[in-house]
């Protein structure tokens, strides 16, 4: 599936004006991996555009290059779209459509095990972070890794790799993490940003979520529910509910974590974790989602009740 690194490098050096996109509701990989490109092709005198369905979460603020990031892709013509951190094509939201229907070249780049590879171009590889394959293509192609492009890197294998405590944690993780400080990557900033700092909105919200906290299977599923009105209190930043899942998984017991963020009406935005005995990729790809072994998502219409027995079910057939 993977094209040689070589080739895809040759598409970036080759284009004059880039598109670059990621999933909706992007995170810190999603961002960093993505406008980290944007500036290293932009040093390179080509034009590029991140664009995302939605503006980055309000924590990711203390980054300059946030600001950048565009909900309409700008009207010009293009050489190249560039789709990151994006293991669906469906999640690429209202840009899926133009991105499959481009007639140009696409480049995938992902590091989720569900991505099939629906670039004309892909590079997958099972990682802690896109950001890391980002890293190691910026070093193979020679191109200028300033701080602020170390920054985001930086960010994105931080947060996706849970500060490097996942099971996918490698020594190539490490020695990534160490060049980017090398470049200058304030690891003491965007830890404070990404794990200390919170207003207190996400406090308040996060004591009443984890308050309702339920238990099923023998403990060995964990539940919190976020309700829309709830977060509407919260300010309705989807962003500070980032982590939230992470907590139930520290239950002693617990093999699988399972957020149910209500998006919309009878919708909900499930995140699973797990400890390792369950695949949660799998859980997450029998409703249509995806993501990691250990980390997944997918989202679920109906009832709360109905959905909560649907996907307990569905935990249990795993365990």
């Amino acid at each position: 599936m993977n094209n040689d690194i070589e080739e895809i490098i040759s598409k970036f050096k080759g284009a004059n004006t880039v598109a670059v996109f990621c999933h909706a509701r992007p995170d810190g990989d999603a961002l960093g991996s993505g406008l980290a490109l944007c500036l290293a092709l932009r040093a390179m005198g080509k034009t590029a555009y991140m664009c995302c369905d939605d503006a980055p979460p309000e924590k990711f603020s203390f980054i300059p290059a946030m600001k950048e990031v565009k909900k309409e892709l700008p009207q010009t013509e293009y050489d190249l779209f560039v789709s990151v951190d994006c293991a669906d094509l469906n999640r690429l939201g209202s840009f899926a459509k133009r991105y499959a229907k481009f007639k140009g070249v696409t480049v995938n780049l992902d590091h989720h095990v569900s991505n099939e590879g629906y670039g004309k171009f892909n590079f997958v590889e099972v990682c802690p972070a896109t950001c890391e394959i980002v890293t190691l293509l910026f070093q193979k192609a020679g191109f200028e890794i300033t701080q602020d492009v170390a920054n985001l890197l930086m960010l994105g294998l931080i947060t996706d790799s849970g500060n490097f405590t996942h099971l996918d944690v490698s020594e190539r993780t490490f020695t990534v993490a160490a060049f980017l400080r090398s470049k200058g990557a304030d690891v003491y900033s965007i830890n404070y940003n990404m794990f200390a700092r919170q207003p207190k909105a996400r406090a308040l919200l996060y004591g009443k979520v984890m308050s309702k906290m339920r238990f099923e299977l023998d403990d060995k599923l964990a539940i919190i529910v976020i309700p829309n009105a709830e977060l509407q209190k919260a300010g309705s930043d989807t962003g500070l509910t980032e982590g939230f899942v992470d907590f139930p998984l520290t239950v002693d017991g617990v093999e699988v974590a399972a957020s149910l963020m209500e998006y919309k009406p009878n919708l909900y935005k499930i995140s699973l974790r797990s400890k390792g005995k369950v695949n949660v990729n799998e859980v997450a790809v029998g409703f249509g989602g995806g993501g990691h072994v250990l980390a997944s998502g997918c989202l679920l219409g109906g009832p709360l009740e109905e959905v909560l027995e649907k996907l307990t079910y569905a935990v249990y057939q795993a365990l």
